[in-house]
């Protein structure tokens, strides 16, 4: 952990830290994700995605993650996990899967690594 090159944030190298400076960046993304915890929302957002996104003031970049599913670049641009997963769940993925993603693995793959006990250093 470092926090000496960030101007005293805290890194990990590979791992996306959410603090504050990270939850302000993706608030409208996280508000609109947040917002799927109603059945009305989740349809209108199926019914036009792009839209629904603007009417939450997402940048460009939050909305092209979001219609694309980058699942990292969302974290990446302030997302947070368990919003993030909202979106997954409608598509049908699982924790999982979305574990499988960030970490490089198959779905599968990341599932035998819980099982297994996780990753050994």
């Amino acid at each position: 952990m470092s926090t000496n090159e960030t101007g005293g944030r805290l890194t990990v190298p590979g791992t996306p830290i959410f603090d504050g400076q990270t939850s302000r960046r993706g608030l409208r993304l996280n508000k609109m994700l947040m917002s799927f915890r109603s059945a009305d929302n989740r349809e209108r957002f199926s019914a036009d995605e792009a839209g629904y996104c603007a009417e939450f003031g997402l940048a460009p970049e939050q909305t092209q993650a979001v219609l694309d599913r980058d699942w990292t670049a969302m974290i990446d641009l302030g997302g947070s996990i368990f919003y993030v997963y909202k979106l997954a769940m409608m598509d049908g993925r699982s924790m999982q899967y979305l574990g499988g993603v960030f970490t490089g693995m198959t779905e599968e793959e990341f599932a035998a690594e819980l099982k297994s006990g996780g990753r050994r250093g």
